[in-house]
């Protein structure tokens, strides 16, 4: 693994030294800062799919739920090529998997420019398939890596304050979405209007490759105490852990419930009875929502250095949960700004119960990891069921789904969080 390397007892003194758990001395500093990139260009990535729903919807033709076969190829990924992911990163270190999901990812992106001038909705959904597998290397590497690199105790507020980057990704996207992709769209439907997709997606392809340079080159600190030293047989299974388990289906109906929130918010804001906005308006509004999520972390990762981290995480589910029965039960400006809202409190939420779920998982980090990243199914399984509830009833009482996702939240940080191994 290219960088410094760093013995065991090196590695255990690098989290012992960082004072405020985001890091304390400069190896570990420097790593962190690195770090945010990746969390900013993913964020920035996965929003994107929330303009490209409308945007594919409007040229295919599509049914919400054909629609959400965005999300699901996207998130899908997650499930076949977390667990792989964690083994390769097992094997061979953090910082190679985040070169190597770097190179997969910008392989993604380079497959919409052949996807639009073929005009294939199929190849959009390979593009997609691909893109989201580099991510999922991605967040299999970088995740585990900023809650090992510092103290134990406010890993969670460290993993938050980075999230907090990838929430300025989203904030950011809707309007560059919005300006390139769907004004392109505006009184268009035919093929060309594609080819929109093609400019944004090659910067992507472009960035990524220049990250993955970058990634290749650093030297970050090489924490062993998380990884397996080869030829090293390493004794029980993550799965003993209760609090993995569940908090594995916390990711679960998180990402999905905010996943589906998002998709939908673009068609729910252009309801008439809600606020009538045009696609390339709505789609700005998302920036509310994402950027709800941004300044939440801030603030989160600075209670969380306080205040327990699950207490913390069941008063923000508790809080989307009214949120979202507004959203159902009314019209207009309160429907439209309590489901904006949501987004404040999606802040915390996949940070915290990540790192609640990691929590004394020692050897078995980087496969609980692995595990955690499978249960991001979620975000392709949930919008699809939210769509086939919008075809039959409304997008408005489709909520409903998500509103049951955040109840279970509620019980994971206050039960479920708490480290219990059945073995």
């Amino acid at each position: 693994m290219a960088g410094t390397s760093f013995t065991l007892e090196q590695s255990k003194t690098v989290q012992a030294n960082s004072s405020n758990g985001l890091g304390g001395d400069n190896s570990t500093g420097f790593a962190l800062i690195s770090l945010t990139s990746l969390f900013f260009i993913w964020g920035f990535i996965t929003c994107l799919n929330d303009i490209l729903i409308p945007h594919l919807k409007a040229i295919f033709s599509l049914s919400y739920a054909q629609s959400m076969l965005v999300q699901f190829c996207f998130f899908g990924a997650y499930f076949l090529v977390s667990l792989p992911a964690g083994w390769f990163v097992e094997k061979m270190g953090y910082q190679k998997g985040i070169v190597v999901g770097l190179v997969i990812a910008a392989l993604g992106c380079l497959m919409f420019y052949p996807a639009a001038s073929l005009h294939s909705y199929p190849v959009f959904l390979a593009a997609l398939f691909v893109l989201a597998s580099g991510i999922t290397v991605l967040q299999v590497s970088a995740n585990p890596y900023v809650t090992l690199l510092g103290k134990k105790e406010t890993a969670s507020s460290r993993l938050t304050m980075t999230q907090a980057f990838n929430s300025l990704g989203t904030t950011i996207a809707p309007y560059f979405g919005a300006l390139l992709i769907l004004n392109e769209v505006t009184g268009s439907m035919s093929a060309n209007s594609a080819e929109s997709v093609q400019l944004p997606y090659l910067g992507l392809m472009a960035a990524l490759l220049a990250l993955a340079a970058i990634f290749a080159f650093l030297k970050l600190p090489h924490i062993e105490s998380a990884e397996v030293v080869e030829g090293e047989k390493i004794e029980g299974s993550p799965w003993h852990y209760r609090h993995l388990v569940l908090g594995a289906i916390g990711i679960f109906v998180y990402v999905g419930a905010e996943v589906s929130i998002g998709s939908f918010l673009v068609s729910f804001l252009g309801e008439a009875d809600i606020a009538g906005l045009e696609e390339t308006q709505a789609a700005k509004y998302l920036t509310y929502y994402w950027g709800g999520a941004m300044v939440g972390r801030f603030i989160g990762a600075a209670v969380m250095q306080k205040v327990d981290a699950g207490k913390t995480l069941a008063f923000n589910a508790l809080c989307s949960v009214m949120l979202i029965a507004i959203t159902i039960l009314s019209t207009g400006n309160i429907a439209m700004w309590a489901i904006l809202l949501v987004g404040l409190f999606n802040s915390i939420m996949f940070p915290t119960i990540f790192s609640l779920a990691l929590s004394g998982l020692k050897k078995h980090t980087s496969q609980g990891a692995g595990i955690l990243c499978l249960a991001i199914v979620g975000g392709a399984i949930i919008p699809v069921l939210q769509g086939l509830l919008a075809d039959s009833i409304s997008v408005q009482f489709a909520f409903i789904l998500p509103l049951f996702c955040y109840v279970y939240i509620v019980f994971y940080g206050l039960k479920g969080s708490k480290v219990v191994t059945t073995k």
